[in-house]
């Protein structure tokens, strides 16, 4: 049976280490050693002990940016759905791997600062494409795309920090249902209207007044006036 590539062995070692003496006193040269791997192949595959701990998050927004581009603006939450779960079955996909990294920075508070600094790309990138998406240049429209991107990202995590807890079996289903609760409190923009000349006013429309200038006595001018309304409710 063939051995499992280096960095997966890394990881498993890290995680071993961290557990047995801690994260802190835990070397990279000792993680090395434990996988039955050198120094140079540890720094081939992380550049740190920190990205041991990591998931690929450069890889997963790079997962996200191609998504959200494939969208038209029809399809645009549609895809801002799907890239929220393509974040939530990765982390499935690492299963015991990624519930040893939440137990971890639970307790480490460097690491659950670092863990703040990732989950904040998120939200820019969400941010970013909710903005260009409203296509509205206004302060409450940043604001608006700035909370949408917000309740995304925490939809996202609510979910994530269940299954991690071990309290959501379906957090697939989850995070579906979760997203539709997002996107009900952000309707879609409306439309901008078509170019081109203003439509006529159709009847009940409302009244025009044009203000002219005359020398003729008003009482003299009433029965002209009257006669100009009443054809027009006829042409109606």
């Amino acid at each position: 049976m063939s051995k499992p590539p280096a960095r997966i062995r890394l990881a498993d070692a890290a995680f071993a280490l961290f557990d047995e003496r801690g994260y802190e006193q835990t070397t990279v040269e000792h993680i090395a050693e434990r996988a039955g791997l050198g120094r140079t192949t540890f720094f081939r595959n992380y550049r740190s002990k920190e990205d041991v701990i990591f998931p690929d998050h450069d890889r997963l927004l790079e997962l996200i940016r191609d998504r959200l581009a494939g969208s038209s603006h029809s399809t645009a939450l549609a895809a801002v759905s799907d890239a929220v779960r393509l974040v939530l079955l990765h982390y499935i996909d690492e299963g015991d791997l990624a519930m040893r990294r939440y137990a971890l920075t639970s307790k480490v508070a460097a690491l659950r600062d670092r863990e703040i600094a990732s989950v904040a790309r998120y939200q820019r990138l969400f941010r970013e494409f909710i903005a260009d998406w409203m296509g509205d240049p206004t302060e409450a429209a940043s604001l608006r795309a700035e909370l949408m991107a917000a309740a995304v990202v925490a939809a996202h995590n609510h979910v994530l920090r269940r299954w991690l807890r071990g309290e959501s079996s379906e957090p697939v289903r989850e995070v579906g249902e979760a997203m539709r609760e997002v996107l009900a409190l952000f309707p879609a923009p409306a439309p901008a209207p078509a170019p081109g000349p203003a439509p006529a006013p159709g009847p009940g429309a409302g009244t025009t007044v044009v203000a002219f200038r005359t020398t003729q006595d008003l009482e003299a001018l009433l029965p002209s006036l009257r006669r100009l309304i009443e054809d027009g409710v006829h042409d109606e």
